[in-house]
């Protein structure tokens, strides 16, 4: 499925990044590999980079372009307990700004996939917001925030909303040369982060769990992620596919009064 494919993949030292990778290498690609922390499993090449820190990505940047790679898996990300600045900087702000950097070095018919979330639900409410976040650096972060009011109970949210609208947005942006953008919204996941969660979400982590079989799990995810990179996703261009056990469908339907 991704034989000969060169994929970068952030947030490779864990949860679905790690899953990502390893199903890319099994399906025949190569993985280079972004994070923090140094990974577990075999890779083709591997960066340590927090992406919290801008020179640093500039250079990371450099580092990766003459690579031409045929897709890029943004799946770092970090949960809404971190501060404020640190979930706007790493959820969106680095991911736009790796992304950019890269795009016109990428091979051509390559694929990106942004790896959204549930939270990401709602985004045309807050659309003001999200194009006032439209080209944020770095340093615009804090005030960014504070300007807007987004605050520890609202900034993982508002991050995801803004990345399934820019997801959307870059349709065709690319499309003279076959690059495609797509985007995954999982629902709660059993990763290293998931107790984060259920302590921001509180009462309506629990309503979930209620409502849910079972958390979702890495392997549940990164199929979808994997056929998103794949020549068979070609004609798949600025979708948001939810991955969620059928929350989306269960919020669709009782908000339209279907059982």
């Amino acid at each position: 499925m991704l034989e000969n494919k060169t994929i970068i993949v952030t947030g490779v030292s864990s949860g679905i990044g790690q899953e990502v990778a390893q199903q890319i290498k099994a399906a025949g690609g190569k993985v280079i590999g972004i994070d923090r922390n140094a990974p577990t499993v075999a890779l083709d090449g591997f960066h340590q980079v927090d992406l919290t820190d801008e020179v640093a990505l500039d250079a990371l940047i450099e580092t990766l372009k003459p690579l031409k790679a045929d897709g890029l898996a943004n799946i770092a990300g970090v949960p809404p307990t971190a501060p404020v600045d640190v979930v706007v900087t790493v959820n969106l702000v680095a991911l736009k700004k790796l992304t950019l950097g890269l795009v016109d070095s990428l091979a051509d018919n390559a694929a990106i996939v942004n790896l959204a979330s549930l939270a990401g639900l709602g985004w045309e409410a807050e659309t003001a917001k999200i194009k006032a976040a439209a080209d944020l650096t770095h340093a615009d972060v804090p005030a960014f925030c504070a300007d807007q009011a987004i605050t520890k109970d609202t900034s993982y949210f508002f991050t995801k909303q803004a990345l399934v609208a820019w997801t959307h947005e870059n349709r065709w942006t690319w499309r003279d040369r076959g690059i495609r953008m797509n985007a995954v919204s999982p629902g709660p996941v059993d990763t290293p982060i998931l107790g984060d969660f259920l302590e921001t979400l509180g009462e309506r982590a629990e309503e979930d769990a209620r409502i849910m079989d079972r958390p979702g799990r890495p392997t549940d995810i990164a199929p979808v992620v994997v056929f998103l990179l794949s020549d068979g996703s070609g004609w798949l261009r600025g979708i948001n596919i939810p991955c969620d056990g059928g929350m989306r469908a269960y919020i669709d339907a009782t908000s339209n009064g279907l059982s």
